[in-house]
């Protein structure tokens, strides 16, 4: 096992969670729930089947898309996204 690439990616995914709509929703439920454990292992569980559906998919992607590519790619959405998001805030 690649320790760097380990705790590289702890380090982003941790990072890039922080103070999200997961962690405030996992907050919400967390607070009106006298059941603490299972909002824990509900929201964990749903973090590690969505990590596995990326990391799956993103392994099959490699295999048809140079990972340079995808690296872009995904950059640009970000970028296209925030814009979006700027620019029409869905407010009312």
């Amino acid at each position: 096992m690649d320790l760097k690439v380990m705790f590289t990616t702890f380090g982003m995914i941790f990072l890039a969670e922080l103070g999200d709509k997961t962690q405030l929703a996992t907050f919400a439920f967390a607070a009106e729930s006298k059941t603490r454990l299972a909002v824990f292992l509900g929201s964990a569980g749903a973090l590690i089947l969505t990590s596995l559906l990326a990391v799956l998919f993103g392994s099959a992607l490699a295999k048809l898309v140079p990972p340079n590519y995808i690296k872009m790619g995904a950059g640009a959405l970000f970028v296209i996204l925030g814009l979006w998001m700027l620019l029409f805030p869905g407010g009312k």
